[in-house]
Formats: C-alpha cells, sequence, structure tokens
C-alpha cells in the first residue's frame, strides 16, 4: 500500500513537473491509418514530445469511440508503451468530420506531404509553426499519403528533406520527424511569449 502511494506521487509530481514543456494548442491528426502498430507509434511520439492531443480518422471503425476505451486496448497501449494512457485521443468517422471539429474551434491544418503543384510547399525547416495560435498536423495513409479533402482545407504541404536513394519514411518516423521541428519551435516561443492577445499581437511573458 505504501508502495502503491510513492508511486502515484511519484506519477503526479511528473506530471507538474512537464507541464510547462507541453505544446499547447497543438494537435496531430492520423488519417484513415491502416495499421494499429503505427497508431500507437505515433501516438507515443504525441506523448514524448509533448504535443496536446491526438486525433484519429477512423473511417472503418476500427477503434472504439471513447478515449478510456482505448487506453484498455491491449493492441494500443502495447505499441505506444502505455503512452495512450497519458495523452488525450479523438476518433472522427470521416475526414470531414474532423475537418469541421477542427475549423469550428479555429484550429489550422498542415499536412505533411510531398510537393503538390498549386499548393503552398515547405520544407520542415524552413517553416514557422508559431505564427499560429492553434495548429492541427495531418499524417496521411500509410500507402496513399493525406487525403485531396485535407490537403484543399489545410494551410501548406510539409515535406521533409531527403539526400539518399530512398526517398520515403513509415509513418512512425516520419511523425516523430515533423512533430520534433514543430514543438521544438512552439516550446521555444512559450517560453519567450504568451499566445497572441484578442487583438492578435504577441505578448510578452
Amino acid at each position: 500500500m505504501e508502495e502503491e502511494k510513492k508511486q502515484r506521487s511519484s506519477v503526479r509530481q511528473r506530471a507538474e513537473a512537464i507541464k510547462p514543456y507541453r505544446c499547447k494548442n497543438l494537435i496531430t491528426v492520423i488519417e484513415d491509418p491502416s495499421d494499429i502498430r503505427n497508431i500507437g507509434t505515433v501516438i507515443r511520439n504525441v506523448n514524448a514530445l509533448g504535443v496536446e492531443k491526438a486525433y484519429i480518422v477512423d473511417p472503418r471503425g476500427a477503434l472504439p469511440n471513447d478515449w478510456l476505451e482505448m487506453r484498455e486496448r491491449q493492441s494500443l497501449s502495447k505499441t505506444s508503451v502505455s503512452a495512450i494512457k497519458w495523452s488525450f485521443v479523438k476518433r472522427f468517422d470521416s475526414t470531414e468530420a474532423c475537418l469541421e471539429h477542427l475549423e469550428n474551434n479555429r484550429f489550422v491544418s498542415i499536412v505533411t506531404s510531398p510537393h503538390i503543384k498549386g499548393r503552398k510547399n515547405v520544407v520542415l525547416d524552413e517553416a514557422d509553426y508559431t505564427i499560429y495560435t492553434k495548429l492541427a498536423v495531418w499524417f496521411g495513409n500509410e500507402a496513399r499519403g493525406v487525403s485531396d479533402l485535407a490537403i484543399q482545407r489545410s494551410e501548406m504541404c510539409v515535406s521533409i528533406p531527403m539526400f539518399g536513394m530512398i526517398e520515403s519514411l513509415n509513418l512512425g518516423t516520419t511523425s516523430g520527424i515533423v512533430l520534433y521541428e514543430v514543438t521544438k519551435q512552439r516550446r521555444e516561443y512559450q517560453s519567450k511569449y504568451r499566445w497572441r492577445n484578442k487583438r492578435g499581437e504577441r505578448v510578452d511573458a
């Protein structure tokens, strides 16, 4: 009993210690993933890098609607190394439903994608991810990538520069690289400024 109390106290202390480093108003969206192991890996990255929430577009209904039920799924708990228990996850039936929810809450979406004609395309480390108070970063299906609908309603397409013969990365690796850059910038910003006031101006912390 005493040992259990110590463990709970240690968990609470850790939660308080990392709170200032979490990136507020930052959401990771996984669109129609085909492999549950990849969901777990992305959620692990979300938690480790301090992203506030994860949304999953799941048109096949592979996951339960309730986050608490997701936490009990052994497949998700194991592949995320229990990160599912510490990161809020919300499920959507469709890309349209997810986009509507984000837009109604004034989130701006960006997608991870190779160069797409007619869209704003940026290289990962050349973009400023602090100009959006509320930001959602989309990652697409392992085979098809991000949907046309998500691209059309996004602010820009972000690509990872690659210099090898193989010019593709798996979902877990891609999410880790992209989210590292995004959270690094936003954490630095949060340490210097409060988020914009009602007039849209940056305010010193």
